[in-house]
């Protein structure tokens, strides 16, 4: 049966319908009407969201005094097919699944890939899946990128995909990546790094740091270790990236952003092998960097309480062998 929830609006904002609906939907305590903008957006494209009994569209304002009315769907039937694909799962009970997202491995299916994703995995290994992330995304609240491994967090239940949601957009989950980037930053303190990001121009496969439309995104940057020859500048560094914010591709426009590039990340300008920074890079290093299946990005840790229990949680994805390898490698240039 369809969730029907309205509200009025009691207070004017200079913000778009779905920027106002989500500020007021993040102020609730009702954990079955917690939906991020991206699910507000595609309501109100379905026509699910009216405004006193009327269509609106993602950009109108909302009026005072207007009734919002949001109806959500009966689920519907999954269409990705289950696939016996091998997962490392770090902590499951009746409501949540944590684990270690092997590289090369894209999270949920898309009009050009229906199979070998994690979502294909997670039907074969999990009988019940939250369908709040639609019949392709059952059970995904956040999402990284289909070459960065580590810890991700998945839903069986509404309640606990709306309970998770909110804490995602009060930022109050703990992220930090492991990232094995060119050179040396001065960084030997967490360095702060804020911009807006949005879609590429000139490239829609890509993100770009933009000046006036895009999302806020925050970095909080740690310079680990670096990695050279003696009387040389250093090739490499271990970074530590713990984010503020979740945006597409943050970690990877923003070390960019600042000269330093990932290892293997060929999409955000990372060096060809006829360039210096390439070339300076030892041969044994050269050579396991070549067996990557992309970035050098790993979700080290995942922390945050529990949506339904209020627990504690905390996580330490182990880094997959051919990150390990190549870290275990520019470990003997310290």
């Amino acid at each position: 049966m369809s969730k029907v929830f309205t509200f009025t609006v009691e207070l004017a904002q200079d913000a778009r319908a779905d920027k106002h609906i989500h500020a007021h939907l993040e102020e609730l305590d009702d954990l079955n009407f917690v939906l991020s903008r991206s699910q507000i957006q595609r309501l109100i494209e379905e026509g699910a969201i009216l405004v006193n009994e009327k269509p609106i569209r993602t950009k109108d304002k909302l009026l005072v005094g207007s009734e919002v009315k949001i109806t959500l769907p009966e689920p519907v039937e999954l269409e990705a097919k289950p696939e016996n694909i091998p997962l490392q799962i770090l902590f499951e009970d009746e409501h949540l699944l944590v684990l270690n997202k092997q590289p090369g491995l894209t999270v949920h299916p898309s009009e050009t890939q229906r199979s070998g994703t994690l979502v294909n995995a997670l039907l074969y290994h999990i009988k019940d899946l939250s369908g709040i992330g639609g019949k392709l995304r059952p059970g995904i609240v956040h999402r990284i990128d289909k070459d960065t491994s580590g810890a991700l967090v998945i839903t069986k239940t509404d309640q606990a995909h709306s309970g998770l949601s909110k804490l995602f957009a009060c930022h109050t989950i703990e992220r930090k990546y492991w990232a094995l980037a060119y050179g040396s930053p001065p960084w030997d303190t967490p360095f702060r790094f804020e911009s807006l990001l949005g879609r590429s121009d000139k490239d829609r496969k890509k993100m770009a740091i933009t000046q006036e439309t895009g999302r806020r995104a925050i970095s909080f940057f740690t310079h680990l270790e670096s990695y050279g020859l003696p009387s040389h500048a250093p090739f490499a560094s271990l970074i530590e990236a713990k984010l503020q914010t979740g945006r597409t591709h943050q970690v990877r426009v923003h070390l960019n952003h600042l000269n330093h590039s990932i290892l293997g990340d060929t999409l955000y300008g990372a060096p060809t092998s006829n360039q210096p920074k390439w070339k300076a890079l030892p041969h044994s290093v050269q050579d396991l960097l070549k067996k990557l299946p992309g970035q050098a990005l790993h979700a080290r840790t995942l922390g945050f309480k529990h949506p339904i229990t209020g627990k504690e949680l905390h996580f330490e994805a182990e880094p997959y062998p051919e990150f390990q390898n190549l870290l275990t490698e520019l470990k003997k240039f310290r």
